[in-house]
């Protein structure tokens, strides 16, 4: 009986892996990779994965500061750091660093103008890591990183950035074709002189 008892305790643990454990429900300690041993019915255990996960934040509008509304959709890359914080402290922290980080996307880009969300996407990320990380290492979570994947404008705002380019390549157009008629001007007027100068001896 007593054997049955000692191999009822047992737990095997990946190396990805640690256990939270509890006795009597309160915490004791947190046991490392390997087969660990606990009291049947005075303790549990917990494990906890520790590699890193990836949450995508589904696409969501967003309005800039300058009053343009925009889709935008992130992906978070996060890992446990203190597996009894994520056990205690919160209920579902994947679910919460998830909510957090939506919450944080719209704060940021709402307090950033359109010009600088479309060009300075890295800082955009960044700043959105800063908040959430702020956060989340109370709950023993590290946020490695945070990537905006894609912004989607408006559609009439499409249509005018299109305009807007094609006036844009059309002046340039226009440009290279003066400077081309000025370039073949003041190379005929070279040729003209140089044929005045040869017609001299003549004259």
């Amino acid at each position: 009986m007593a054997i049955v008892i000692g191999f009822s305790g047992l737990r095997l643990l990946y190396q990805y892996e640690r256990g939270v454990v509890f006795t009597l429900g309160r915490f004791s300690t947190v046991k490392e990779p390997g087969l660990n041993w606990i009291i049947p019915v005075i303790q549990t255990m917990q494990k906890v994965d520790m590699r890193i996960k990836t949450a995508d934040i589904p696409r969501q509008e967003v309005m800039t500061k300058d009053n343009i509304p925009i889709l935008v959709n992130t992906v978070v890359y996060f890992k446990v750091e203190k597996p009894a914080d994520v056990v205690i402290k919160i209920e579902d922290f994947e679910y919460a660093v998830r909510q957090f980080t939506q919450t944080a996307l719209r704060d940021v880009v709402g307090n950033s103008e359109l010009d600088k969300v479309l060009t300075e996407r890295e800082e955009i990320a960044s700043n959105i890591k800063k908040i959430v990380d702020s956060e989340t290492s109370n709950w023993g979570v590290d946020i490695e990183s945070i990537k905006i994947q894609e912004i989607e404008l408006p559609a009439e705002m499409k249509r005018a950035m299109a305009k807007q380019a094609e006036a844009e390549r059309e002046r340039r157009a226009v440009i290279i074709a003066a400077e081309g008629e000025l370039k073949a001007s003041e190379n005929l007027g070279r040729q003209l002189i140089t044929c005045q100068k040869a017609l001299q001896p003549f004259s």
